[in-house]
C-alpha cells in the first residue's frame, strides 16, 4: 500500500478523514492537504481512475487492519490428522484403547487415519483386517463420519474419520 510521498500519479480522487468526497487533484495538492491536517495520503484503489486516496492517520490504520488479522487468525480451527496403528492380531482391550483415543481426537477436533499394517503371512487374511476397521468405524460413528472409506495400499489398509459437527 502506497503512502504519502510514494504515491506518484498527477490526478488523484481524495476522499476526506470522515469518509467524504473532497474532489480531483493533482497528489502533490492532496499530500499537502493530508499535512496540513495532521494525516498520511494513502492510496486505497490504484487500479481506478482516477486512483483513490484517503486521507487518514496510516499508523492507526496499519494498527487497526494488524488487530483484525489477528483476531480472524485466533477465529480459525487448525484441524490436525492424528494416526492411530492397528493390526489384524488386536486384541479387545487393546481394540477399546485405541477407540477411546481415536473418540478423544475427534471430540477435540481433529481428523484421525486409522491405519492396519499386515505383517507377512497376514496378507492372506484381510477379511479380518476389513472386519476390524468396520468394527472400528461403527465405535466412532457417534463423534465422526468415514471421510475416505478403508482401502488398501501395499501392506496398509487405511481410512481416515472426519469429527461430525457440534449441533
Amino acid at each position: 500500500m502506497l503512502v504519502n510521498e510514494d504515491i506518484d500519479f498527477a490526478q488523484v480522487r481524495v476522499v476526506g478523514v470522515d469518509g467524504e468526497a473532497i474532489g480531483i487533484m493533482s497528489s502533490e495538492q492532496a499530500l499537502k492537504m493530508a499535512y496540513d491536517q495532521g494525516y498520511d495520503l494513502v492510496l486505497m484503489a490504484p487500479q481506478a481512475q482516477p486512483p483513490v486516496c484517503r486521507i487518514m492517520d496510516y499508523g492507526k490504520f496499519r494498527f487497526e487492519r494488524d488487530k483484525k488479522e489477528k483476531e480472524a487468525k485466533k477465529k480459525q480451527q487448525t484441524m490436525e490428522l492424528k494416526e492411530i496403528q492397528l493390526s489384524c492380531r488386536i486384541d479387545t482391550h487393546d481394540f477399546e484403547t485405541k477407540v477411546r483415543h481415536a473418540q478423544r481426537f475427534l471430540g477435540d477436533g481433529n481428523k484421525v487415519r486409522v491405519v492396519m499394517r499386515f505383517k507377512g503371512r497376514e496378507m492372506s487374511h484381510m477379511a479380518i483386517g476389513q472386519e476390524i476397521m468396520n468394527k472400528f468405524r461403527e465405535a466412532c460413528e457417534e463423534l465422526g463420519s468415514v471421510d475416505k472409506p478403508p482401502v488398501l495400499d501395499g501392506r496398509l489398509l487405511s481410512m481416515v474419520i472426519s469429527p461430525v459437527k457440534a449441533k
